[in-house]
């Protein structure tokens, strides 16, 4: 078997990810050997692989629903931004240089067409099935001409399309006849049909609309998927995200001791990797929210300055804000702080940037004794090591090199009182490790609180794409999407007008 397809969406966060999660969990359950793909994902999110690789987060974790090691062929194109009009290009797991939204679009996304066919092609060789992730919607008529991650890439490997639209968010039947009906006819004719995410209330009535927009447009829903608290995979797009009170994809349990403990973290401009916080919120007990006030910090037992694609332009924003000096101050009273990559930086005395930010010599909060020197090279590894008497795994993904100049040794970086520094993302995820750290948050916050002993995020991880495989099972037509993945979109599928321009 070589069966694949393309799951695309009406719009941005309309729940790609998840479903292709899904599907991968759900096809790796029947005993199918199955890979994640997406040619070009757009994220502040990434993650190392083994061989030391950057692509997305959402890729990642969608190899692990698949039960595989994440490989830099399952995401070839990863656009980093680092504002509004330009991205870091990382091919194939590297650097290779930033361009201006106007630079790609204008030639080079096109010419990667050939590159990113050649790696659904190799895995398409080794996997029985590949599922492919779409970007933003496949009708981006603005777009069409240089695509190669929604239906650039269908045509190029002949994909079945499957375009998923949610419901939640309303006027999803147009959505869907719209999106067809914008498609040029050689594309309409491999879109196979719909999917329904984030129902709530009763399916019997939503069938006399699915039924009429098969009439319209000669093509099937392929499930409603209900809607269901938590079941978000790593965030991609950390400039889209509403970050204000936001909770991470967890409900907050009863503490095991008598305390919570809050946790705030700072909103940084080019957030990257706030997933590292996701162990935290995982724990009974921990309320983890995102901040962008000083005055947010004065109840918080622990504070945590998060990665960054600016690491300058967010400790000017912390400036600004009245964020730095309420940083400072906490430091000074021995209130636990945690930096983490770019947050780490800032934290340091003195960065050099003639590679990202182009400032040259900038001064940090100087509560760290660390100089930072901006390298041209990325430093992309998994380190493993050994803090607070446990075993701690991490990814190093940053052009910063930090030199510590004092302190205790903290993974890589350094501890003075309650402020720590790591370049390490992940690290949270150790069980043991954030057990003792929380530990140690908590007596420095005098908190009563007391962390789980059973929690394993790898289990819970595990546990939430078991129940998006669940929701794939349970709530689409598995039967109709295997002949799907295995033989194609159906043939003679009727043409929609107008069309896409010309």
């Amino acid at each position: 078997m070589n069966g694949g397809l393309l799951v695309a969406g009406t719009t941005s966060d309309a729940g790609k990810s998840v479903v292709t999660a899904g599907i991968c969990r759900w096809l790796v359950r029947q005993g199918v050997k199955v890979a994640p793909f997406k040619a070009q994902n757009m994220s502040l999110n990434s993650f190392v692989t083994r061989e030391g690789a950057e692509i997305g987060r959402a890729q990642a974790m969608q190899a692990q629903a698949c039960r595989i090691e994440p490989t830099a062929l399952m995401n070839p194109v990863l656009l980093k931004p680092g504002g509004e009009q330009s991205s870091q290009v990382v091919l194939l797991g590297k650097p290779v240089g930033e361009l201006s939204a106007r630079g790609y679009h204008g030639g080079r996304q096109q010419r990667l067409l050939g590159t990113v066919l050649d790696c659904l092609a190799e895995l398409r060789g080794t996997y029985d099935a590949v599922i492919c992730e779409g970007a933003g919607s496949p009708a981006e008529i603005n777009l069409r001409r240089t695509d190669i991650v929604n239906m650039g890439i269908a045509r190029g490997a002949r994909l079945p399309v499957l375009v998923v639209g949610d419901i939640d968010r309303g006027g999803v039947f147009a959505s869907f006849f719209g999106t067809v009906a914008l498609l040029s006819p050689e594309d309409q004719e491999l879109v196979a049909g719909f999917l329904v995410n984030k129902f709530r209330g009763d399916v019997g009535l939503l069938e006399p609309g699915l039924d009429m927009l098969h009439g319209l447009t000669g093509r099937r829903t392929y499930g409603v998927l209900p809607f269901r608290h938590g079941l978000g995979i790593d965030e991609e797009d950390g400039l889209r995200v509403s970050l204000r009170g936001t909770v991470r994809e967890s409900t907050v349990t009863p503490p095991v001791g008598e305390d919570v403990l809050r946790v705030a973290v700072c909103a940084i401009p080019l957030m990257s990797n706030f997933t590292d916080v996701d162990a935290l919120a995982a724990e009974p007990g921990v309320v983890v929210r995102f901040v962008d006030r000083p005055e947010e910090l004065a109840d918080a037992d622990l504070v945590v300055v998060p990665g960054t694609r600016g690491t300058v332009r967010a400790l000017q924003w912390l400036r600004e804000r009245g964020l730095a000096d309420a940083l400072v101050r906490r430091a000074a009273e021995h209130r636990p702080v945690l930096g983490i990559c770019g947050g780490f930086q800032i934290l340091g005395e003195h960065i050099e940037d003639d590679v990202e930010s182009r400032e040259g010599h900038v001064d940090g909060l100087g509560i760290l004794p660390v100089r930072v020197r901006f390298a041209r090279e990325k430093t992309l590894t998994r380190p493993s090591g050994q803090a607070l008497g446990e075993h701690v795994d991490g990814y190093e993904i940053h052009h910063g090199v930090a030199t510590v100049e004092g302190g205790e040794p903290f993974l890589d970086g350094c501890r003075v009182g309650q402020t720590w520094g790591t370049h390490w993302h992940g690290s949270l995820e150790s069980d043991g490790f954030r057990r003792a750290f929380l530990r140690e948050v908590a007596a420095a916050a005098g908190r009563r609180f007391v962390p789980a002993p059973d929690t394993s995020f790898a289990a819970l991880r595990e546990e939430q794409l078991d129940r998006l495989g669940d929701l794939i099972e349970q709530h689409a037509d598995t039967d109709a999407l295997w002949r799907l993945i295995e033989s194609g979109a159906p043939q003679g599928l009727p043409f929609i007008p107008p069309g896409a321009p010309a």
